[in-house]
């Protein structure tokens, strides 16, 4: 706001004071005329109005001062004319008066970095302690990159937050940051970082990931693929290597595939030789990882060098061999020993992955002659071929002398007896039955069927078998007459004996079912 020097206002009894006349100096020839009449004091000019823009150390603006009029008075020139008091210049329209200091709100508080990331950086601040006269409309965040002169804002209009990010930077960058608060009067001071942002690329250690299958020895055949994936994690993009048994890979044999995320190992037919310890270096900078993986190649082995007869007694015999020279690159699983007969020359197996080198085979058949055979075996299975023994095994009767002592000759005879008794029973009509008992007698009896002790031998409706002293009376086809008690009777010279039972013949709607 700019002041204005006016001339003092005296009272109507109050006269002004005077001011003392000065000598006139001659005027030149285009001066104005002295003025007449009683001088007057000198007027101070009204000072002109500072821009908005203009700060408190900067000289003002010169305002161009209006023609006279053509009743003015001439303006004195030299220091005998007396000043007269000239008329107040109006303000220019143009011009803004600057907002006041209480207008604007005060600088915010606390700016800080909460964040700082490999492409954007958040800061936070708090509100200022004064908010000014017409309240607080937001908050303007700017950016001034190290070197440049110029602030950029974030935000192309003030938000009512305290915290905000910064994106879409790039690794390297390196700038200035400071928030001002504003509303209608206009910003406040800005809160500035002491210190510059720079933003630079976050570091991830590396890591490798092991599947759980490649955690023990992979195991592969001799012939078959192999073709190992290993993930890791690094940031930036690590660098990766493979060594073999503490060597670098033969190319010929392995290829290798890196990406961003994993390591890829392969091996198109895979060998015995490329058995061993597989390790892998993942590097960054002054970091690194490392994971070894273990592969065996693997393949059957050889038969035993030889195996042989040691003895043969009784049922017995007992064999030997030597373990083979290739066990297949890994360790043996047992022995199979297999017999086989002379007469069937078919193979039985009798061990099955067993470890000694020295077995005894058993429970042989007497009179028979015996061939052997031995097989190694590990984790691909039985070697090709066998050991076989080159001697025939054979057992042998045992020479007994028998010392014969006198035989009395035993009587077995012995009169009937039935061991197992006939049983009732209930048929029906239409229906075969059987009727069933068991005899013991020596010599062999006579067998006579009754029925209601009368003699049925010769009827054709009946027929009796015997087997192994069981005894047995088939009824054809029975009628509700053929009912009533059979009997069995057993004769020989020592005796008799008989059993009875009865039988009950119905008719067919006996065992009918109603609907």
């Amino acid at each position: 706001m700019t002041a204005t020097s006016q001339a003092p206002d005296y009272g109507p009894e109050e006269a002004a004071p005077e001011v003392p006349k000065v000598p006139a100096e001659p005027s030149g020839p285009g001066a104005p005329s002295e003025p007449t009449g009683e001088e007057q004091a000198p007027v101070a000019a009204p000072e002109a109005p500072q821009a908005p823009d203009q700060g408190p150390g900067e000289p003002a603006s010169e305002v161009p001062a209006e023609p006279p009029g053509p009743g003015a008075a001439p303006e004195p020139t030299g220091e005998e004319q007396a000043p007269v008091a000239a008329p107040e210049a109006p303000a220019p329209e143009a011009t803004k008066p600057a907002p006041r200091s209480e207008d604007v709100p005060s600088a915010p508080l606390k700016l800080t970095i909460e964040d700082v990331s490999d492409s954007s950086v958040t800061v936070s601040w708090e509100p200022p302690e004064s908010l000014g006269t017409q309240g607080l409309q937001g908050y303007v965040l700017e950016l001034r990159r190290e070197g440049a002169s110029e602030w950029v804002p974030v935000n192309a209009r003030p938000m009512m937050v305290t915290q905000q990010t910064v994106r879409n930077l790039a690794p390297g960058d390196k700038f200035f940051l400071r928030v001002a608060a504003t509303n209608p009067a206009g910003a406040g001071p800005p809160a500035t970082l002491d210190q510059p942002v720079h933003i630079r690329e976050i570091i991830e250690p590396p890591k490798i990931r092991v599947p759980r299958h490649l955690r023990q020895t992979y195991l592969r055949q001799v012939g078959e693929m192999v073709n190992l994936q290993i993930p890791f994690q690094g940031n930036p993009k690590p660098q990766v290597s493979w060594t073999h048994n503490g060597l670098a890979l033969d190319s010929k044999r392995v290829s290798v595939r890196n990406g961003d995320q994993d390591s890829i190992l392969f091996i198109r037919s895979a060998q015995r030789e490329d058995s061993g310890c597989y390790e892998l270096t993942v590097r960054l900078e002054t970091l690194e990882a490392r994971a070894a993986i273990n592969i065996l190649v693997i393949e059957k082995p050889n038969p035993p060098s030889s195996v042989r007869l040691v003895d043969v007694w009784g049922c017995n015999v007992a064999l030997e061999w030597t373990p083979p020279q290739d066990t297949g690159n890994t360790e043996l699983l047992g022995y199979t020993v297999q017999k086989a007969d002379k007469k069937t020359q078919q193979w039985f197996t009798v061990l099955e992955r067993y470890h000694p080198t020295t077995c005894t085979v058993s429970d042989l058949i007497v009179g028979n002659s015996y061939s052997f055979r031995v097989f190694s075996e590990n984790l691909c299975g039985l070697s090709d071929s066998p050991a076989v023994t080159k001697e025939l095994a054979h057992i042998r009767k045992t020479d007994i002398v028998a010392k014969l002592k006198e035989f009395v000759e035993r009587d077995f005879s012995e009169a009937p007896s039935f061991t197992q008794p006939l049983a009732d029973h209930t048929t029906t009509s239409g229906y075969s039955t059987q009727l069933s008992c068991s005899v013991r007698a020596s010599p062999k009896p006579k067998i006579i069927w009754m029925k209601n002790n009368m003699n049925i031998l010769g009827d054709p409706k009946y027929r009796t078998f015997s087997e192994q002293g069981v005894y047995t009376l088939e009824i054809r086809k029975p009628s509700p007459f053929d009912s009533g008690v059979y009997t069995c009777k057993a004769v020989n010279m020592l005796g008799e004996a008989s059993v009875d039972c009865r039988l009950e013949v119905k008719g067919e709607g006996w065992r009918r079912i109603s609907p």
